[in-house]
C-alpha cells in the first residue's frame, strides 16, 4: 500500500491556478489543474494513491477565487507524479437534464487527460465499478519527454497514397502471427515489414483511444462466450489511448507505447491515420445503466444534443447519444483533441467516424457551414494532414459529394463501394456507373470543386464483409454477435458463386479467386486513393458475419497462415500495388476530360468490344478503359483496362498504343498464378488485336 505522504511532499501548496489551458498542465510552481462546467454549483478536485480505491486527498473549489466564469481551477505545488485525480460535479437541478439519473457523487475523468488508470489487462472483468455500470478509470498526471530519434513523418501526397485499414489487436492477436507481443502496439510493429513488403504508404488503424472492452454485457448465444467490444467505437476520453493495447499499460506507458508505434511506423516510411470518433461517447442513452464516466457529470447539456422538451438525447449515431459538437466549447474540446494527436503523437491524418453530425447544430439541424468542419479544415496545425469523412450518419443523412470541404476534406466514397460491387457481381446497367468510378467520379466530386484524390476508393471495410466473403456469401451470418442476427447491413451487393460459405467445389474456388482478383483490379487501378482492408491481402474470412465488432476471437484476428495457404493472392496485391505506385497514369490529380494532349490524343477513350463503341446499356457487362501516359504528372505508358462481368467470354478490339510501342499482357484475372499478373520484363507481348477475356474477368495491358 502506498503511504500519502510519499506523494505530496514538504512545500505543498494550494493556490487559485488560472482557467487556461483546460486539464493539467505543468507550471513553474506545480500543477494547474482546470475543467469547464456551465452549471456547476460545487466542484471539488480528488486524489488517489496508485492502486487504491479509497480518495487520499479532496479539496474543494472556491466558487469565488477558484472560478473563472464557467471554469473551474486549482494551482497544486509539491504533488508526486505518480498521483491520480478526479473531478467531482455538483449541477444546478433541471427536470429535464437526467439529474435524476446522475450521481453526484461520482468521481469524473477529466474530459482532457492524456492517460488513464484502469483497463492495462484487456478483458479484465475485475476492473469494474458494478454499482455504476462503469469500468474504473482515473485521469493521470503525465510527465516526461519521449525520444523521437530524429525520425519526421514521412508526408505523402495524397494521390500516392494505399491505405491499409486495420485493428490493432486483431492484427497480431491469433497465435499465427508469431509475434512476441500478440495484440498489441508493440506486436504491430513485428509486422511492419509485411506492410512494407505489401507496399501500403499509410495505415489506418481503428479507434485507439480509451473504451471499455467489457461494456456489451451480451454471450454468444451458440458458444456462451462473452463478448466483447474489439474495434472500439465507444470513447471514453478523446485524448487517452486504450492501455489495453499496450504491453505494458499502467502509469500512462500506453502514451510512450503508441509514440514508439508511430516513431517506427514513420521510420519504414508509412503513415498513421487515426479512425476518430466524435460523434458520440460511451455514456450512452441516459438509461439508469449506462455509465457516466465525464461529459454527463460536468455538463450534460453543453456535451449533448438534447430534446428541448423532454431532455432525452438526439440520437443520430445509432449509440444512444450525440455529441453537441458545434458548441463553441465542445467544439475547441475537438480540436484541441485533433491538435494534441497531431503535435504530441505525431499522427499523420483522421478519418471521422459518421462525419456527418459533426456538421450538425445544436438542435440537429444540418448547418450549410459547421463551424467545426471549417475549423478543421483551416486550422494551422492541421494544415498539413489528411482529413476524411465518412459522410454520413446512422439516421440517414447522406452526403457523399456534398460533404462541406472547403477545399479540404477527403470522403470515404460508398458509391463506389455499391458501383464496383454490383458490377463485378454481373449486375446489369452497371457500365456507366464503373466508368465513373475507374475516372475517379467526377459526377460525385467536380462540383463541390474537388478532384479525384478526394474519393477514398474502397471495396470493403471494417465495417461489412471481407473481401473473402464478399465473394463467398449472399447474406450476413450474424448470429454469433447476439442479436438474432439483425445488427449488420442486409445489402451487401455480394455473390455467393453459387455456394454460401466455404466449399470443397474446386470450380467455386477458382471463381472466388477470380472475382477477388477482379474486385483487387478495379480498387487499385482506379483514379482516387485506394484503401484496402486488412487481411483482404491473403483473403482472411469473419466466416460471413458482416458486423464483427464484438468478436475478439477467431472471427476478428488475422490469420496469419492464410499468408502461406493464399500466398497467390498475397502476390497478386503486392504487384498490383507495386504497378499503381509506379504509375503516375493511375493517380492523377485531375479529372480525366477526354480531351485531346500533346500527342493529339485523348487523356481517356472508352471502349466496348468494338473501338470506340462502348455499351452503356441496361443489358451491358463489359466495357474497356484506355488511359494515355503522357497525360499524366509525368511520362508514363499507356494502360489498357478490359472488364467482362457476364457469364460469357468476349472479344475486344484493341485500340493502338503510343507510337512505337506494343501492348504487354499485364493482368489476366482468368489465369492461374502465376499467370495472373506479369512480373517486370516477363511481360507477354499481344500480337493480334483483339483480346479475349474469360468469363467473370479482367485484363490488363500496359505499352512498352
Amino acid at each position: 500500500m502506498t503511504n500519502p505522504l510519499d506523494l505530496v511532499s514538504s512545500d505543498f501548496e494550494v493556490s487559485a491556478g488560472r482557467p487556461l489551458p483546460l486539464g493539467v498542465s505543468t507550471t513553474q510552481r506545480g500543477r494547474n489543474f482546470s475543467v469547464c462546467s456551465t452549471r456547476a454549483t460545487e466542484v471539488t478536485i480528488v486524489f488517489y494513491a496508485p492502486g487504491e480505491n479509497e480518495k487520499m486527498l479532496e479539496l474543494p473549489l472556491d466558487p469565488v477565487w477558484n472560478r473563472t466564469g464557467h471554469v473551474w481551477h486549482i494551482a497544486i505545488e509539491g504533488l508526486h507524479t505518480s498521483i491520480r485525480y478526479g473531478w467531482r460535479i455538483s449541477r444546478e437541478a433541471e427536470k429535464s437534464d437526467h439529474l435524476d439519473r446522475f450521481d453526484p457523487s461520482l468521481v469524473l475523468v477529466d474530459p482532457y487527460a492524456r492517460a488513464l488508470t484502469g483497463g492495462s489487462l484487456w478483458g479484465d472483468l475485475t476492473d469494474r465499478d458494478e454499482e455504476h455500470h462503469r469500468a474504473k478509470r482515473r485521469s493521470i498526471c503525465l510527465s516526461g519527454e519521449f525520444d523521437w530519434q530524429h525520425v519526421r513523418p514521412p508526408s505523402i501526397p495524397l494521390q500516392d497514397k494505399v491505405i491499409y485499414e486495420v485493428n490493432v489487436r486483431g492484427f497480431t492477436r491469433d497465435a499465427s502471427s508469431g509475434v512476441d507481443a500478440p495484440g498489441t502496439y508493440a506486436g504491430f510493429i513485428e509486422k511492419i515489414p509485411h506492410l512494407k513488403d505489401l507496399g501500403v504508404t499509410t495505415v489506418e488503424l481503428l479507434p485507439i483511444y480509451d473504451f471499455d472492452e467489457n461494456e456489451l454485457n451480451r454471450f454468444n448465444p451458440e458458444t456462451g462466450e462473452f463478448l466483447r467490444n474489439l474495434w472500439g467505437y465507444s470513447p471514453i476520453c478523446f485524448f487517452s489511448p486504450k492501455a489495453g493495447y499496450a504491453l505494458n499499460g499502467r502509469n500512462g506507458g500506453q502514451v510512450d507505447e503508441v509514440k514508439t508505434l508511430v516513431r517506427e511506423l514513420h521510420r519504414a516510411g508509412i503513415e498513421v491515420f487515426l479512425d476518430v470518433v466524435f460523434n458520440h461517447t460511451a455514456e450512452g442513452e441516459g438509461l439508469p445503466t449506462d455509465a457516466t464516466y465525464s461529459f454527463r457529470g460536468i455538463d450534460n447539456r453543453l456535451y449533448y444534443l438534447l430534446d428541448p422538451a423532454t431532455g432525452e438525447y438526439l440520437d443520430y449515431s445509432g449509440c444512444g447519444n450525440t455529441l453537441n459538437c458545434n458548441h463553441p466549447v465542445v467544439r475547441e474540446h475537438v480540436l484541441d483533441a485533433l491538435r494534441y494527436w497531431v503535435s504530441e503523437m505525431l499522427v499523420d491524418g483522421f478519418r471521422f467516424d459518421l462525419a456527418s453530425i459533426l456538421g450538425r447544430g445544436r438542435s440537429g439541424e444540418v448547418l450549410a457551414n459547421p463551424p467545426l468542419l471549417e475549423r478543421i479544415a483551416v486550422d494551422p496545425v492541421l494544415a498539413d494532414v489528411t482529413v476524411i469523412a465518412e459522410a454520413w450518419d446512422a439516421a440517414g443523412l447522406y452526403q457523399v459529394g456534398s460533404f462541406p470541404s472547403w477545399g479540404r476534406w477527403a470522403e470515404w466514397n460508398g458509391a463506389y463501394r455499391d458501383d464496383v460491387r454490383r458490377f463485378v457481381r454481373g449486375d446489369a446497367g452497371q457500365t456507366g456507373k464503373l466508368a465513373s468510378r475507374l475516372s475517379g467520379s467526377s459526377d460525385i466530386y467536380a462540383a463541390s470543386g474537388r478532384s479525384p484524390v478526394h474519393s477514398i476508393n474502397f471495396v470493403t471495410a471494417h465495417d461489412g464483409f471481407t473481401l473473402a466473403d464478399l465473394v463467398s456469401y449472399n447474406e450476413k451470418h450474424n448470429l454469433a454477435n447476439g442479436e438474432n442476427n439483425t445488427d449488420g447491413s442486409n445489402d451487401n451487393c455480394s455473390w455467393n458463386c453459387g455456394v454460401e460459405g466455404p466449399t470443397d467445389d474446386l470450380e467455386v474456388q477458382r471463381l472466388h479467386e477470380r472475382q477477388m482478383r477482379n474486385l483487387i483490379t478495379i480498387l487499385f487501378f482506379s483514379q482516387g486513393v485506394p484503401m484496402l482492408l486488412g487481411g483482404d491481402e491473403f483473403g482472411r474470412t469473419q466466416r460471413g458475419n458482416n458486423n464483427a465488432y464484438c468478436q475478439d476471437n477467431e472471427v476478428s484476428w488475422f490469420d496469419w497462415s492464410l499468408a502461406g495457404s493464399n500466398a497467390p493472392l498475397l502476390r497478386f496485391v503486392r504487384g498490383v500495388i507495386a504497378f499503381r505506385r509506379a504509375h503516375p497514369v493511375l493517380r492523377r490529380t485531375s479529372f480525366l476530360t477526354g480531351e485531346n494532349g500533346k500527342h493529339s490524343r485523348p487523356d481517356v477513350m472508352w471502349h466496348g468490344e468494338r473501338l470506340g463503341s462502348p455499351d452503356w446499356s441496361e443489358s451491358a457487362r463489359t466495357l474497356a478503359m484506355h488511359l494515355a501516359g503522357e497525360h499524366a504528372s509525368s511520362p508514363d505508358c499507356d494502360v489498357y483496362m478490359a472488364f467482362n462481368s457476364s457469364g460469357d467470354e468476349a472479344f475486344f478490339e484493341l485500340p493502338e498504343p503510343a507510337a512505337g510501342q506494343k501492348w504487354l499482357s499485364l493482368i489476366d484475372t482468368a489465369a492461374d498464378p502465376p499467370g495472373d499478373i506479369a512480373e517486370e520484363g516477363n511481360r507477354m507481348v499481344i500480337p493480334d488485336s483483339w483480346l479475349r477475356l474469360e468469363p467473370r474477368s479482367t485484363r490488363v495491358l500496359r505499352s512498352g
